[in-house]
């Protein structure tokens, strides 16, 4: 009964009692977050910025106009490689459509470069209009993050929407 228990508690502390994922909900504020970090630092700067969308996994790059072609920010802390927390996955939709996300070759042979970024921020302060969604499979919970052609960035948790940040 004390084991039955346990679980149970742990089960509505990661869910909550009105059926809200907090997992779920906090990755999705550290993405949208970060994304408008990004935006930011893309006007502010006047460099192209990208987001590298894998399945359970995204990264953070820059293009690089010397080398032409886009090189990854993993040595900058807060836009590092991040892969998701056991149990959720990535959906990304570009113009309503569903994008087929692959996982990224990390040891690629010299010459070969990583594939571009699905989500672009330019240094003008556009980017791609996208809908990045969080899903747990084993609950179905799901949250996303929104951002228009202009770099607003908006929020939808697992029970209901958020106020746009």
């Amino acid at each position: 009964m004390v084991i039955m228990a346990i679980v149970i508690s742990l089960a509505v502390l990661s869910i909550g009692v009105a059926g809200r994922d907090t997992q779920l909900d906090d990755e999705t504020r550290r993405v949208a977050g970060l994304v408008g970090l990004l935006h930011d630092r893309a006007v502010l700067e006047g460099r192209d910025f990208g987001l590298r969308i894998e399945p359970t996994a995204y990264e953070f790059v820059a293009y690089d106009t010397a080398k032409d072609r886009w090189i990854s920010l993993d040595q900058e802390g807060e836009f590092r490689r991040r892969d998701l927390p056991k149990g959720l996955s990535f959906e990304l939709q570009l113009d309503s459509q569903t994008v087929v996300l692959k996982p990224i070759e990390r040891n690629l042979p010299s010459g070969q470069v990583p594939p571009g970024p699905q989500v672009a921020i330019a240094a003008s302060g556009d980017g791609t209009p996208f809908r990045l969604i969080l899903m747990r499979a084993t609950s179905h919970a799901q949250a996303a993050v929104d951002g228009d052609a202009l770099g607003k960035i908006s929020l939808e948790s697992s029970d209901k929407p958020v106020n746009p940040t």
